[in-house]
């Protein structure tokens, strides 16, 4: 019998991470689990030091408890087995490795290290799937508005879809990456993407590989076309088609990007809403010299205690 330590985001998959994370007592039936709370996890550092290097922890939740989690400890060389088990609402990483929810956990050591930095607002944090900005971070704004007002589940593909014929506004955008500057004009969607997908489903850069050797991330860019061709366009997302319409989508690939609208936007990280944005800058982890770290000063750690 080993033991198992199973960090679960109660908050996840529209509140019922607790109950999901409970299944895993089907997979793991000869095996002592232990849950802990991660929202109530105020410093990973007494964490992993009050467990054995051979326990497994296996981490319960969507995309944005995985942003959470490699945010929280960030710094740590995470030497225990680390596992993912998808019971979030998008699981667009989950997606990304090929997987589907309710699959039995996922080792996920070699994805967590060595992650992007995306800098927004004079804040730096790292995330996992992509950064969304343009009709993607207006839907995320308007799902948590709905949220507020209901317990439903969100229906984005609706809300895509009116805010592309009566709502969402397109900007003009000067992208810069790796110090080649690109200028749009009526950009749709503007995301940087570590993986292939974001948005629930949405295969917005086919040939990204968050484990590419060279370490670049993707900007892919909607931009110039009408309300009605966008609307045409848009649902070839789902299957990485919309690369093909040239025209109008254009993807770009480096290591620093910094892209500016003229006008404020939402913006999404892993899921998360960020309101009010008019740039946001990413930097890869430098494979050749070791991580570039935060703009604003190496994270410090608070005082921990679990």
């Amino acid at each position: 019998m080993s033991v198992k330590y199973i960090l679960y985001n109660p908050l996840s998959c529209n509140g019922k991470g607790t109950e999901l994370a409970q299944k895993l007592t089907e997979i793991y039936k000869d095996d002592e689990l232990k849950y802990c709370n991660m929202t109530q996890i105020s410093g990973y550092g007494t964490f992993f030091d009050s467990i054995s290097s051979e326990s497994n922890i296996v981490l319960c939740g969507g995309d944005g408890t995985i942003n959470r989690f490699i945010n929280d400890s960030d710094g740590y060389p995470y030497e225990n087995p680390l596992y993912y088990y998808g019971t979030g609402s998008g699981n667009d990483f989950l997606r990304d490795l090929g997987m589907e929810q309710g699959c039995e956990p996922v080792r996920i050591n070699e994805y967590v290290r060595n992650l992007p930095i995306v800098t927004v607002n004079g804040k730096s944090s790292r995330f996992i799937n992509a950064i969304g900005y343009g009709i993607d971070g207006y839907c995320c704004e308007k799902g948590d508005e709905l949220r507020e007002k209901s317990d439903k589940p969100i229906n984005y593909t609706s809300i895509a879809v009116k805010g592309l014929l009566f709502h969402f506004r397109p900007a003009n955008a000067v992208i810069n990456v790796d110090g080649r500057e690109y200028s749009y004009k009526k950009v749709w969607l503007a995301p940087t993407m570590n993986g292939r997908f974001y948005g629930g489903g949405m295969m917005t850069a086919p040939q990204q590989d968050r484990n590419n050797p060279e370490g670049k991330l993707s900007v892919v860019v909607m931009h110039g076309s009408g309300k009605l061709k966008t609307l045409m366009v848009f649902p070839s997302i789902f299957k990485g088609e919309h690369i093909s319409h040239t025209e109008m989508v254009e993807v770009l690939t480096g290591k620093e990007i910094t892209v500016r609208f003229d006008s404020p936007a939402a913006l999404q990280i892993d899921g998360e809403t960020v309101k009010n944005v008019s740039e946001y800058s990413v930097k890869a982890y430098d494979r050749e010299n070791g991580d570039r770290r935060y703009t604003d000063g190496e994270k410090e750690k608070e005082s921990e205690t679990v």
